[in-house]
C-alpha cells in the first residue's frame, strides 16, 4: 500500500543518536494516524550506524526502510537519493540528531494539509553558540540579496514537501543541490512555521564556519548570476575611474613636473585593482568548475544496498548522474 507520509532521515555517522531517535520518532509518527514510511540513507557512515538501521528495518518491516550510499556524498545528495524512492504524497525531511524533535512533525503537516505545497520550518530557542547564529543570520542577508529564495534558518532540515515538489526535484540533475532551496524555487506557495529546537544528543555539527560559508557561496552562484553581473558592473566603475586617475595624474605632470610623490599610493592602487581581479576570476571560475562537474556526467551517488520492501521503489536506478537534462516546468 502507498504511504500517505514519507519521511527522510540522512546518517552519518549518528550510531549514538539512532536509538534514541528510534524510540521517539516511531511512537510521534504512529500517534498521527496515518500510513507512513521512514526512509534512512547512510552516507557513508564508519560507525555502527549501518548496523542499527538493519536492526530498525528488521524490527519495522512495514514502515522502515534504508539505503545505504557506497560512499559519502553529503547531506543533500542523500535525501535526493531518498526522494527518487520516496512513494508518499507529503515527504518529510528530519536530521538524526534530534535536534529538531520529531514531535514537530506533525505541525509540518498540518501546514501542508493547510494548502502550502513547500513547508519551510523556523527554530525557536536556538540551540548553540553565539558565532554561529551570527554567522548564519549574516549569510541568510547575503544570499537574499543575491538571490530570490528566501529561507529565514536554512539550516534546520525538518521540512515539508508535496509530492508534485519532490517530483519536481527528482527531475532535476545538478551536481551541488541545495534540496530547500532548490525545492522552494518550484513551489507555489512556500510557509514557514516555528518548531522546537533541541541540543545535539551526541556528537558535534558537521557545519563548521567554513562549511556555512561554503554552503551560502554555492547557493549564490547556483541560484543567481548577480555575483557575476556585480563584478561586471564593478570592473567597469574601476576602469573608468582608474582612467580618470590616469588623466588627472597626466595632467598634473605636465602642470607641476614630474614626481616622485604618491608612488606608494599607486602601489597600493594597482594591488587594490590585482585582488579585484583575482576575486573577479575566483567567482568566474566558481561558475566554469561547476559547468564542469555537470558535463562530467558521473554518478551523484551509488546505492550499495537497499534495505526494506522491494515493491515498486525498487526500480529506482542505484545510480544518478549528473547530465545536462533540463527539469521540465512543474
Amino acid at each position: 500500500m502507498t504511504p500517505d507520509v514519507s519521511i527522510v532521515i540522512p546518517v552519518f555517522n549518528e550510531e549514538e543518536s539512532l536509538p534514541l531517535l528510534f524510540a521517539r520518532l516511531y511512537p510521534a509518527l504512529d500517534a498521527l494516524g496515518r500510513s507512513y514510511e521512514v526512509i534512512f540513507v547512510d552516507d557513508g557512515s564508519s560507525d555502527r550506524s549501518v548496523e542499527l538501521l538493519r536492526f530498525t528495518v528488521a524490527a519495522r518491516p512495514d514502515n522502515a526502510r534504508a539505503l545505504i550510499l557506497a560512499h559519502n556524498v553529503g547531506q543533500h545528495l542523500a535525501i535526493l537519493a531518498a526522494f527518487a524512492r520516496a512513494r508518499g504524497s507529503r515527504i518529510i525531511t528530519l536530521d538524526a540528531d534530534l535536534q529538531n524533535p520529531p514531535e514537530e512533525i506533525g505541525a509540518v503537516l498540518q501546514a501542508l494539509d493547510d494548502g502550502a505545497d513547500y513547508v519551510g520550518t523556523i527554530r525557536q530557542f536556538r540551540e548553540g553558540v553565539w558565532w554561529r547564529r551570527f554567522a548564519s543570520r549574516w549569510l541568510n542577508s547575503i544570499r537574499e540579496h543575491t538571490t530570490r529564495i528566501h529561507i529565514t534558518d536554512q539550516g534546520c532540515m525538518l521540512r515539508g514537501y508535496d509530492r508534485r515538489i519532490v517530483d519536481a526535484v527528482n527531475r532535476c540533475q545538478e551536481v551541488s543541490p541545495f534540496v530547500p532551496a532548490l525545492a522552494y524555487t518550484f513551489a507555489r506557495r512556500a510557509v514557514e512555521i516555528p518548531v522546537k529546537h533541541e541540543a545535539r544528543v551526541a556528537g558535534t555539527s558537521r557545519y563548521s564556519g567554513y562549511g556555512l560559508a561554503r554552503l551560502n557561496f554555492d547557493l549564490m552562484t547556483g541560484y543567481s548570476l548577480i555575483p557575476l553581473q556585480v563584478f561586471s558592473l564593478s570592473g567597469v566603475v574601476i576602469a573608468a575611474s582608474s582612467l580618470l586617475f590616469v588623466l588627472y595624474l597626466a595632467i598634473r605632470r605636465l602642470v607641476f613636473g614630474p614626481e616622485a610623490e604618491g608612488l606608494f599610493t599607486l602601489f597600493g592602487i594597482a594591488f587594490f585593482l590585482m585582488g579585484c581581479v583575482l576575486l573577479g576570476l575566483g567567482v568566474v571560475g566558481e561558475y566554469v568548475g561547476r559547468i564542469f562537474e555537470q558535463v562530467r556526467s558521473r554518478p551523484r551517488y551509488v546505492v550499495a544496498e537497499f534495505l526494506g520492501d522491494t515493491g515498486e521503489s525498487a526500480l529506482a536506478p542505484t545510480t544518478t548522474t549528473g547530465s545536462t537534462t533540463r527539469a521540465q516546468p512543474s
